[in-house]
């Protein structure tokens, strides 16, 4: 009995409390709004169904009824391009009063994180970088962690030490505003989270899964990102407490 127990519960480090966790309902999935590899992983040789990780964050779609990943505040994301075809130097970004050292005039994205990364008011994991390199092609950085879901102060830079080329310049413009819903259909409301590991045929749509909507949660164990503080919004009934 003891070994199942642990069973039951070793996909579920996301929990923090097994109060509440008998307390789940049967919902049907639609699986044509799971991402692999965010989502779910793909089946493998010896076990060939694909598995929804447990502790999802859903949302119940109105026009269906069925359940799909919850889609709450829009996070923040802007865009640095580099102007001017440089051939050497570097530029800086400012974010909320911190400016970072010198970036390369041909970073790459992992480059750019690094540097945001090292700033006082970033921590690892706040932003997600990607595009680049530099200067043939934009970066795109998207605020996560502790700014996700939020509105932020638009980033500036400064191409002072950009040398070569022509007039080099650095220019921020905010791609997606931060904090507004991130859907319309349904799954803007948080109705709970998926209670236990699912697993689906290749090529399905829907699938059953346990909705747990009454317990403890640790939000920074959920298998995707998810910041309590931007929920505003849960279906009738919910009953989740956060740690």
């Amino acid at each position: 009995m003891t070994v199942l127990q642990e069973e039951a519960t070793a996909d579920r480090p996301w929990l923090a409390s097994l109060v509440g966790t008998n307390d789940t309902n049967t919902i049907a999935l639609d699986l044509t709004k799971f991402v692999e590899g965010v989502h779910y992983e793909r089946g493998t040789f010896g076990q060939p169904r694909n598995v929804l990780k447990s502790g999802l964050p859903l949302g119940k779609v109105t026009a269906s009824g069925l359940y799909a990943p919850y889609a709450g505040p829009t996070s923040e994301v802007q865009t640095v391009t580099v102007t001017g075809s440089p051939t050497g130097g570097t530029y800086t970004l400012t974010f909320s009063g911190q400016t970072t050292a010198g970036i390369p005039y041909n970073a790459t994205a992992a480059q750019v994180k690094t540097a945001l990364e090292a700033l006082s008011n970033i921590n690892p994991g706040d932003v997600a970088v990607t595009g680049g390199p530099h200067p043939a092609t934009p970066v795109v950085v998207t605020f996560t962690g502790q700014y996700m879901g939020d509105d932020q102060a638009q980033m500036t830079a400064s191409a002072t030490n950009l040398t070569g080329g022509t007039s080099p310049a650095v220019t921020v413009t905010t791609t997606t505003a931060g904090g507004g819903a991130g859907a319309s259909d349904g799954t803007q409301v948080l109705a709970g989270f998926l209670a236990t590991e699912s697993l689906f045929a290749p090529g399905s749509t829907k699938t059953s899964g346990a909705l747990l909507w009454f317990g403890e949660v640790f939000a920074a164990k959920c298998p995707i990102p998810l910041d309590p503080t931007d929920i505003t919004d849960t279906a009738p009934g919910v009953n989740i407490h956060f740690r």
